[in-house]
């Protein structure tokens, strides 16, 4: 039997979630190119000191392409200039975003219902950097406009290098299946690389969306949260899992401000936490406690 080709999987961009530890710990575990949640372009050009943190990489994870979230052309265009200089593999542009306060400001999921504005911006982010530039854009607005293969064709005339695709809808937001046609209707127009997104929970739905859409990498999200390990397309004991959240948590330790990291060490613990017997019960005192070592004290007693 012929042996399955390797498959290009893809953290996808999360924003709390892909900072500089969980993009460590999945590329450790097998992941291909890392993007860094959505970063304020008109905060980094403004040099806000949380933002920059958003923005902050090192070179243990290259290649990592920083994701810019924004609707005016020359402060994107600013922004992308920053991300290269910073020494980011490549920008790419979120135009999927679908939560109500970043589209009322015509940023995310906003740019599908305008593809002008969506071309001058692809155009400008163009001209300013020479690394590749990308874009995570989605099926469209709502059922009435449905327009991702337009958006595709558009950028691919302005010069971007590569398109994501996460096929819902914005009025979707993340419920119902998500339809890989659209998916495939992009990869059908382009010559540029398109990347799947929506859906894949392991290797064997990846590779059953690139055998269905043709996609040149799949792209994967929310099933990696407290499941790095995904990225190893095997399966792994609880040993091997035990190790990867040890790792995690030293990284979250060591990258991420003592506040900060608190947060994070919480929220990703109780990721890890599904599925074990006792969970429920230590969910809360996880979230409630007040440092470190309490929280450490709490999972493993369950695991």
């Amino acid at each position: 039997m012929r042996a399955e080709s390797p498959i290009d999987l893809r953290l996808a961009p999360m924003a709390g979630v892909t900072n500089v530890p969980f993009r460590l710990i999945a590329r450790e575990c097998g992941a291909g190119l890392l993007t860094s949640e959505e970063i304020d372009a008109r905060a980094l050009v403004a040099d806000n000191a949380q933002t920059l943190l958003l923005a902050r990489h090192v070179p243990e994870e290259q290649p990592v392409a920083l994701q810019l979230l924004g609707g005016d052309p020359d402060v994107l265009a600013d922004a992308a200039r920053r991300c290269e200089a910073s020494g980011a593999a490549a920008v790419d542009l979120n135009m999927g975003c679908p939560v109500a306060k970043i589209v009322a400001k015509g940023q995310g999921a906003a740019l599908m219902r305008d593809p002008l504005l969506a071309g001058v911006i692809f155009r400008t982010m163009r001209k300013a950097v020479s690394v590749p530039l990308t874009i995570k854009i989605r099926g469209g607005w709502d059922d009435h406009h449905v327009n991702a293969v337009d958006i595709a064709r558009i950028a691919e005339s302005e010069g971007v290098d590569g398109i994501t695709v996460h096929p819902r809808t914005r009025a979707q937001q993340y419920t119902g299946r998500a339809p890989w046609d659209i998916i495939a209707s992009v990869v059908d127009v382009v010559r540029v690389p398109v990347v799947g997104n929506g859906d894949v929970t392991s290797v064997a739905d990846a590779r059953a969306m690139r055998a269905a859409t043709g996609c040149h990498a799949v792209m994967v999200g929310r099933a990696a949260l407290g499941a790095p390990w995904i990225f190893r397309g095997v399966d792994v004991d609880r040993d091997e899992r035990a190790a990867v959240i040890r790792r995690h948590a030293a990284l979250i330790a060591t990258h991420l401000p003592e506040r900060v990291a608190l947060i994070q060490l919480k929220k990703h613990l109780v990721w890890y936490s599904r599925g074990l017997a006792g969970a429920a019960r230590v969910r809360t005192a996880i979230f409630q406690a007040p440092e470190a070592r309490t929280v450490h004290e709490l999972f493993w007693s369950i695991w």
